[in-house]
């Protein structure tokens, strides 16, 4: 592989140009990162098990960890949960889109490589222009963990991704400096009521 091309966007009012480009290099189970509303995500097509295959190798994350994955609509998390509880509707209609990640029974279609075999799916509406638009332009769900190395310090910067990720990705979506911040909050909807797993930028 060559090296990593980077892509100015305006973190407020993505180019489709430059949305379209990346999109494409998700279309061919490339790896493409980009800005959210905490750090910079690191995404991969979420359909794709090969592309997701790479998101692990080269953040060297083990396996067993599953990945959240960005939707742009309910109907896109419809297609990945086998049901959304009345509850997980209740969060979503008060916090997405914004940093909210619902753990929600994945639907069989969804590839091992999300789930980590825990048969759940993480899933979120991302609250970041660019992030959303990306997700928009693919048609379908985006991974999105922190576009760092396993147990290093997550990215605000696409000069951060580079140090980490050069050579090694094919494209780094560079909206300027992220929030930071903590990362999104997760919450067990398949727990009766739902259930925090990680306090984070929502506050339940």
């Amino acid at each position: 592989m060559g090296r990593t091309r980077v892509l100015r966007v305006d973190p407020e009012a993505p180019s489709r140009a430059v949305i379209s480009d990346a999109a494409a290099v998700l279309a061919r189970k490339g790896l493409v990162a980009f800005p959210t509303e905490t750090f910079y995500g690191l995404g991969a097509d979420a359909r794709e098990p090969a592309a997701v295959r790479r998101v692990f190798e080269v953040k060297g994350r083990r396996e067993s960890k599953p990945l959240l994955v960005l939707v742009d609509s309910i109907a896109m998390a419809e297609s990945l949960a086998d049901e959304i509880p009345s509850q997980a509707r209740a969060l979503i209609a008060r916090h997405w889109p914004g940093p909210l990640t619902l753990v929600l029974r994945a639907r069989p279609t969804v590839p091992a490589e999300i789930t980590a075999g825990t048969g759940t799916v993480g899933i979120r509406m991302p609250g970041h222009a660019v992030a959303l638009a990306l997700v928009q332009a693919l048609g379908g769900p985006v991974t999105a963990p922190s576009a760092n190395p396993g147990g290093a310090a997550p990215p605000t910067t696409a000069e951060d991704v580079l140090a980490a990720f050069e050579s090694k990705i094919e494209l780094v979506l560079d909206g300027g400096k992220t929030t930071g911040g903590p990362a999104s909050t997760i919450v067990d909807a398949t727990a009766n009521p739902p259930r925090v797993l990680r306090a984070g930028a929502v506050k339940l």
